[in-house]
C-alpha cells in the first residue's frame, strides 16, 4: 500500500492557493479541469517531497494534498472540509473482500476494477485506487450498490 493525497475542499480556490503555496510554501504539481462537473482540483506538494512526487506515475503522484473546488457554492459543514486519503493498493478486490470479512462496510464498492471506498470509525472517507491497471469487474462488486456516504 502506498499514500497517495489527502484531499480538502475550500470554498476560495485563490485564497487556498495563495495559503497553501504563498504562504506555507506548497508547491503545485497537477491541476484537472472539469468543465462538465463544475470543480477544480489542483495538487500540491511539500518542497521535500519533490524527489517522491517526480518517481509517481503522471496522474498518482505522492504524497499530496488535493485541493477541490466546487464552482457551484455548498455549505459543507465543518466535517466536510476534509475530504478523503487515498491509497494505491495492489489489490482492489482482495483487500475490500478482506475489509468486508472484518466488517468493514463499502461504501463504494470497486466496481470498475479501480477505486473504491470505505470509512474508518471517526466517518473519516478512505479512497482505495488499484495500482497500474484496472482490474477486470467482477462480482460481487459489479452489481453492490452504494452504501451510506464516502
Amino acid at each position: 500500500m502506498r499514500y497517495l493525497h489527502t484531499m480538502l475542499r475550500v470554498r476560495n480556490l485563490d485564497a487556498a492557493l495563495d495559503f497553501y503555496c504563498n504562504k506555507l510554501g506548497l508547491t503545485e504539481v497537477r491541476r484537472r479541469v472539469d468543465e462538465k462537473n463544475r470543480y477544480t482540483l489542483v495538487f500540491l506538494a511539500a518542497p521535500a517531497d519533490g524527489d517522491l512526487v517526480a518517481k509517481g506515475p503522471a496522474t498518482r503522484q505522492a504524497p499530496l494534498i488535493e485541493l477541490t473546488y466546487n464552482w457551484d457554492s455548498e455549505d459543507y459543514g465543518e466535517a466536510r472540509y476534509f475530504g478523503h486519503l487515498a491509497y494505491e493498493v495492489d489489490d482492489i478486490y482482495a483487500l475490500c473482500e478482506r475489509l468486508m470479512k472484518a466488517g468493514v462496510t463499502i461504501n463504494r464498492p470497486p466496481r470498475d476494477g479501480t477505486m473504491a471506498f470505505v470509512r474508518s470509525p471517526d466517518k473519516h472517507s478512505i479512497e482505495l485506487l488499484q495500482k497500474g491497471t484496472p482490474l477486470p469487474p467482477k462480482e460481487p462488486w459489479t452489481s453492490m450498490p452504494n452504501t451510506g456516504k464516502w
